[in-house]
This record gives structure tokens, C-alpha cells and sequence, in this order.
């Protein structure tokens, strides 16, 4: 398969041009061969997810993270990435948080998405929510609200729309502590690695092949 038509189908969906200034997506590793014949799906290129494609014979990445910095011995893999315009396209890694927890949000600036229940629902059944895809989530209640109605979420780290996005709690990840410490919303941090794992299977089937999907885990145990 040629590994040009593959990225063309990922910018059709998420075109290049909407990444935000200093990001990366786009080709990390070029080879001159125009032909992948086995791709892996990875949220992370690391050092394992790299060594897993050399085992598994893949001749190309395409990851959600970039790498700011390619070390010279990853440069005999075709790698692609699609980071920010990926979080911010319609049905991107936002949308696809909602599309697991059976909600589907209003768009409200690039990246954050805001679902608006017809009538409050009650911050324990939040929390119950998202531990289906964050087992180890953390969240912080300032306010000791017992029920929201509006509810802000940005996968990866978006602590800085907390306070600009018109709602009663935000589902994030990355949360730092002064800010939860001085936020008057109720707060979720479910953690990067869980708001975005799902990115790998996503590009996966926005390319429209059978790929690998790299077996990746968070860093925190």
C-alpha cells in the first residue's frame, strides 16, 4: 500500500493546517520507499512501541504524539503523527471520549468539547462514568456540588480552558495543583494516557486498514 495515500485519508480528517503552531504532526521519518506494507497504530512512540514494531516487521508508525526529537536509531521506520488537528477535528479524540461514554457534546473553542444534560445529574454518577475508562481517576470538588447539568471535556492536557469554558465540571487530564487548589468547578483528571489511548484505534480506522495496534500502558503505576 503507498504510505502517501494512507496520510492523505488522515489530513482529510484532520487536515494539517489546523495543528497548533509549535506541534509536529505530520511526517517525523520519510524513507525514500513509497510502499508500507505492515503499519503500527501507536499512541506513543517509545522506545518499546518502536522495538515492538521491528518485532512485529511493521515498516511505518503512525502514532498521535510526535516526536519533537527523532533519535537516530528510530530513523529506519517510516513515522507519521497527527496530534493537534487530530484533538481538534470533528470526531477526534474529544468526540471520541463521548462516543465511549455514550454522550455526545456541543464543540466550544479548537478543543473542548460541553455536554449539556436536560436535567443535573449527580457528581457520583459522573465519577462512575468515566472510572469505566479511567479506573484511577482523581477529581477534585471545591465547591462540594452534589449535581452538575453542564460538563466540559478535553482529552490530553486541557487545564487551561478549566476556567474559560462555561460549565459546571471539566473532564481533562494532566490537571496541575495550584489550579485545582483555586478552581470553584468540580474538577476530573482521568489522565492523559486514558483520554487519548483510544487515538491509535481511531486512525486506525480512519485509514481503512488492518493494522497493529501497539500495546502501550501508562507510565503511572
Amino acid at each position: 500500500m503507498n504510505k502517501y495515500e494512507i496520510t492523505r485519508k488522515i489530513e482529510s480528517f484532520a487536515p494539517l493546517e489546523t495543528q497548533e503552531s509549535w506541534d509536529s504532526s505530520g511526517w517525523i521519518v520519510d524513507l525514500e520507499k513509497p510502499e508500507a506494507s505492515k503499519i503500527m497504530f501507536a499512541l506513543t512512540v517509545t522506545k518499546d512501541v518502536f522495538q515492538q514494531a521491528l518485532a512485529q516487521n511493521c515498516d511505518m508508525i503512525i502514532s498521535h504524539h510526535p516526536l519533537f526529537f527523532v533519535p537516530l536509531e528510530y530513523q529506519k521506520i517510516n513515522m507519521y503523527c497527527a496530534h493537534t488537528n487530530l484533538d481538534k477535528a470533528k470526531g477526534g479524540t474529544t468526540d471520541l471520549i463521548l462516543e465511549k461514554l455514550g454522550w455526545q457534546g456541543k464543540e466550544y473553542g479548537d478543543f473542548v468539547r460541553i455536554v449539556e444534560f436536560d436535567s443535573p445529574i449527580k457528581v457520583e454518577y459522573l465519577r462512575e462514568k468515566l472510572l469505566n475508562i479511567s479506573p484511577n481517576l482523581r477529581y477534585v470538588n471545591n465547591c462540594g456540588a452534589k449535581t452538575v447539568r453542564r460538563v466540559g471535556f478535553c482529552a490530553g492536557s486541557g487545564s487551561e480552558f478549566i476556567e474559560e469554558t462555561p460549565c459546571d465540571a471539566f473532564v481533562t487530564g494532566d490537571l496541575k495543583y495550584h489550579t485545582v487548589c483555586e478552581t470553584e468547578k468540580v474538577v476530573f483528571d482521568i489522565g492523559h494516557f486514558e483520554s487519548e489511548i483510544f487515538a491509535k484505534e481511531l486512525l486506525m480506522k480512519i485509514c481503512g486498514i488492518e493494522g497493529v495496534l501497539a500495546d502501550e500502558k501508562s507510565p503511572f503505576i
